[in-house]
């Protein structure tokens, strides 16, 4: 019998994959996780063969999960609405067995949580598109000026945490706005956070 921890901020679903993944012979839901942490916690508690959770949750996201689970005997797959190179690159650096879309019919999830038991692993084939056509552009200079944008701060802020001068701030900052093709930081934030660039 596989035992599968699920984790997925959405009852209804949550409660609606437990179901069909129980009508299989040769699966079992063993516990169910509505964050990141619980998903972490239930499978430090009941050491299951497969844990499958979302990547937009409360508390922890389902790849800071798989990063903190890289290290446990379960294999982790991603299921998601989000074909995002970024989020694909993240999952694959986390080292996750699978990565699929929850567009995809529920029997090729079964089939996949056994295949992946086999010891193989398997990625939306959207994904595997994503992830040679589009790579960030920036440097780790560039994604740290950007985050600190996306946090708020100011070009001051920025200079003084970084130890920059204002001048090399803007020039960062416009550095930026070019290899994105985005006229301002509204745009730059809106588009890195899309490709699913933000650590």
């Amino acid at each position: 019998m596989i035992r599968i921890v699920l984790a997925e901020d959405q009852g209804m679903l949550l409660g609606a994959l437990g179901s069909l993944l129980n009508l299989e012979e040769d699966l079992e839901v063993v516990g169910k996780a509505r964050n990141g942490q619980e998903a972490v916690d239930l499978v430090h508690e009941l050491d299951p063969d497969i844990c499958i959770m979302d990547i937009e949750m409360p508390v922890m996201t389902g790849l800071d999960a798989a990063e903190e689970l890289i290290d446990a005997r379960c294999k982790v797959i991603i299921l998601t609405t989000f074909a995002r190179s970024g989020y694909f690159e993240r999952a694959r650096k986390a080292q996750v067995s699978g990565y699929l879309l929850k567009d995809g019919p529920s029997e090729d999830l079964a089939n996949s949580i056994r295949t992946i038991m086999d010891g193989r692993k398997i990625y939306a084939p959207e994904l595997v598109d994503l992830a040679f056509e589009e790579e960030n552009p920036l440097t780790d200079r560039e994604k740290e000026v950007i985050e600190l944008i996306a946090d708020g701060k100011t070009t001051d802020e920025i200079a003084q945490e970084l130890y920059l001068t204002n001048g090399t701030v803007r020039n960062y900052v416009s550095i930026i706005l070019d290899k994105l093709d985005v006229k301002n930081r509204i745009e730059a934030i809106s588009k890195f956070k899309e490709r699913g660039w933000f650590k």
